[in-house]
């Protein structure tokens, strides 16, 4: 397998875990065999956000929507900043588009919700964080959500529940980009417990008891 492109989108207030457990998975794989990229609206610095308010630190985007080179994997954050990005026609048109020629687009929390207003998730099976749910599910009805999943993979589009839940979804599409036992090398070498069954959500009993915005 050639060499693949991830880009990592970055907005103001996206959640940390969101981006960056799933970007430990992957920066875990030789160099030769994956790139990370971070791309944001604008390039330079990008602030996280925090459901707290607490001072979040800031991210450094390598490229803007309009430099970014060809993207074989896309990974899409959530977060506080989640809300105002469903109405930036920018953000929405970049996911698009760059979909349409991604292998993988992929999504942790809140992020399905972006892809879901970007037409990204048309017709396909996606969920999205528990305790906001609503919020994903209400960006689009042409999207057969499904509210009990730690993450769902429909192909071409992965979309994983909340925050560290994206860390088992990136695992499961190494393991299936690569191969299984490279997965639960990287696993292993973060000792992290992998939650390989995606049915499995013991988060589904707190659906939609948050609030966001």
């Amino acid at each position: 397998m050639s060499k693949l492109t991830l880009g990592a989108i970055l907005y103001e207030g996206f959640e940390l875990l969101d981006m960056f457990g799933p970007l430990e998975m992957f920066t875990a794989l030789p160099e030769e065999r994956l790139e990370v990229l971070m791309i944001a609206e604008n390039k330079g610095v990008v602030k996280a956000g925090s459901m707290s308010g607490a001072p979040m630190p800031s991210v450094v985007a390598d490229y803007d929507f309009d430099t970014a080179p060809q993207l074989d994997l896309i990974l899409v954050p959530g977060g506080v900043g989640t809300i105002p990005e469903l109405s930036n026609t920018k953000m929405l048109n970049f996911l698009s588009e760059r979909s349409k020629s991604a292998t993988i687009t992929s999504s942790v929390c809140t992020g399905s919700a972006m892809l879901a207003k970007a037409g990204v998730l048309d017709g396909k099976k996606a969920t999205s964080n528990k305790q906001v749910f609503n919020l994903a599910a209400g960006s689009s009805d042409k999207v057969e959500w499904i509210e009990s999943a730690r993450w769902v993979d429909d192909g071409d589009v992965v979309t994983s529940s909340g925050v560290s839940a994206g860390i088992d979804m990136s695992l499961a599409i190494i393991a299936r980009l690569f191969d299984v036992d490279t997965a639960e090398a990287i696993a292993n070498g973060a000792e992290y417990t992998w939650h390989k069954d995606p049915n499995v959500d013991p988060f589904v009993q707190y659906l939609n008891q948050v609030t966001l915005g």
